[in-house]
């Protein structure tokens, strides 16, 4: 967590009259500062600008939909592509209820009603076979039994955001105000995006059902409940590599 490139006002003078710039705890794999309290520079310290295409494409794509808005193009800071975002009112909620359910599962079904069919140049690293050698790797017996306890294929379906936890929803006044953090948006099943969300955003049964009924789909907890423990082994296992604290998701997971 935190910054991995340090910048300060002088290197982003070409890019605008800066009169603050304050480093922030956002970002697990990137570098993130809010600029004048109005943007978020977001420094991509492992993706391409072939990477950053794609998001800006899907992010055109997605105009109709409460998502975050580009303010320039593609730039490179101390040598790394770099994107400035408008800052969005709002913020992340603690305490789920039923309205923020609905409509961040509303926001999903119309989401990927546009990205249906869509192709990605962006590798997809949600799949079965990446997920098996990540767990490999691990050499944890309780990953590898997690895994094969889960039987599920997993689709082609389109583009899909892989990362709709709940510090990338912003409400205000319980209103749905935008979506942020789509630099990992790829092809995938879209029961992935919707298994992150239920083991995000939902406690119990109850508010899965009503996340699936939102949502409109078809499928029953029962069928449901593998993609969850499969979103949730693939998160465990990201934090795990990065020395982050997994236990209260694997202890989630397990419950299921």
């Amino acid at each position: 967590m935190g910054v991995k490139t340090k910048i300060n006002k002088k290197d982003l003078q070409s890019l605008l009259k800066i009169k603050s710039l304050q480093a922030t705890k956002h970002g697990v794999s990137d570098s993130v500062y809010i600029i004048n309290n109005k943007y978020i520079l977001k420094i991509f310290e492992n993706s391409s600008k072939k990477t950053l295409s794609e998001e800006i494409k899907l992010l055109q794509k997605l105009k109709p939909l409460q998502v975050t808005k580009l303010k320039n193009k593609i730039f490179n800071i101390k040598e790394k592509p770099a994107l400035l975002y408008k800052k969005s009112k709002g913020k992340s909620v603690d305490n789920i209820k039923k309205i923020h359910i609905k409509q961040i599962a509303k926001f999903l079904k119309t989401f990927h009603t546009l990205t249906k069919g869509c192709k990605s140049k962006n590798k997809n690293i949600f799949s079965k076979s990446l997920l098996q050698s990540m767990v490999e790797k691990s050499n944890k017996k309780s990953f590898q039994k997690l895994y094969q306890s889960i039987n599920i294929e997993l689709k082609n379906d389109g583009i899909i955001h892989g990362d709709i936890f709940r510090d990338n929803v912003l409400f205000k006044k319980d209103k749905l105000k935008v979506v942020i953090d789509f630099s990992e948006a790829c092809n995938g099943d879209f029961y992935f995006d919707l298994g992150v969300i239920a083991l995000d955003w939902c406690k119990n049964n109850h508010q899965i059902q009503i996340l699936l009924q939102s949502y409109g789909t078809s499928l029953t907890l029962k069928e449901f409940k593998p993609y969850i423990k499969y979103a949730g082994l693939y998160y465990i296992l990201i934090r795990y590599f990065d020395n982050r604290d997994y236990k209260k998701l694997l202890k989630r997971i397990k419950k299921l």
